[in-house]
């Protein structure tokens, strides 16, 4: 039995390499059920696994018999399946949000759904606001007045441009000796930072489409790949929307940080934030504590019935 790290997930197959430094082209034996997870895919990118090795046809390849247990897992609702998921990727140190103003353009919709889900899998969330070197005054102020949001919340941002090396040099010492992912729509630029950080990976780019400025997709799935300094990235699909999913109403709000911060002064222990007297949460965003912008999106995820969208 051999032990493995999958780093590409394409549907029946899977590449794993194995503590010696060897790849190995898998595929999976039986069916698995990983924690009751109705997933898509049984086995994900990051994935610690055991396999066999067997030769077919003059060839060497794996049978995986095994996943180790997730330290944590990021998922995204399947796009035909609403009652399922896609896992995206597994045992993520960090994750990293890249996010535009423009060309294509990024909404707090979108970013709280991610950071929504980061908390829900307990994966810590970095915000990248990507091509600072395209924008105007007024374009720069934008992006300066959302980032103020988040880091309001705690959350750790960073204003960046693939091609100032200065910043590249910041999201490469981020990076040591972790597992990150790189995630944000398509367009935004994750191809164009990764090849900055590590030009060998030469992962394709494509310019935006002008009539719907949306990017095209050029990651078609999940894939990790390894630099220097023990650092691996996890490159993703450009994706139009993280799942939260399997989660009570009740729950939503503790996903929220500042809305946790301040829910034991609601007038009632189960309070939804919505009509309930007394809510500190609803008070917060009166006196503008607690974004609008977040609150706004809290709702919108409460009503379950409604397609998550920019």
């Amino acid at each position: 039995m051999n032990k493995g790290i999958v780093y590409r997930s394409t549907g029946s197959w899977y590449l794993v390499k194995d503590t010696q430094g060897d790849f190995y082209s898998c595929r999976i034996k039986g069916k698995f059920r990983i924690q009751g997870i109705k997933s898509t895919n049984p086995i994900a990118v990051g994935d610690r696994v055991d396999f066999d090795v067997i030769e077919e046809e003059s060839k060497l390849m794996g049978v995986i018999t095994a996943i180790d247990t997730r330290d944590n897992y990021i998922v995204r609702r399947s796009v035909n399946l609403s009652k399922q998921t896609h896992i995206i990727a597994s045992n993520i140190d960090q994750a990293f949000l890249l996010i535009t103003l423009n060309n294509p353009p990024t909404f707090f919709a979108f970013i709280d759904r991610f950071l929504i889900t980061a908390e829900a899998y307990h994966i810590p969330a970095v915000l990248l606001f990507n091509k600072m070197d395209t924008y105007g005054e007024e374009e720069k102020a934008e992006i300066q007045w959302m980032q103020s949001v988040y880091e309001s919340i705690g959350y750790t941002c960073y204003q960046i441009s693939s091609f100032n090396e200065k910043d590249v040099t910041l999201i490469e010492g981020l990076m040591q000796n972790k597992s990150s992912m790189f995630t944000g729509h398509s367009g935004v630029g994750k191809s164009t930072l990764l090849n900055a950080i590590s030009p060998g990976l030469n992962l394709k780019t494509k310019v935006i489409s002008e009539q719907h400025q949306q990017g095209q997709h050029t990651t078609t799935y999940a894939e990790m790949f390894d630099l220097d300094g023990n650092a691996r990235i996890i490159d993703t699909p450009g994706i139009k929307g993280f799942g939260v999913v399997d989660m009570e109403p009740e729950e939503l709000g503790n996903y929220f940080p500042e809305f946790l911060k301040v829910k034991q002064s609601c007038k009632f222990n189960n309070c939804l934030h919505l009509d309930e007297p007394k809510c500190a949460v609803k008070d917060g965003v009166d006196d503008e504590s607690i974004p609008a912008s977040r609150y706004k999106s809290y709702v919108q995820l409460l009503d379950d019935d409604t397609p998550y969208r920019n």
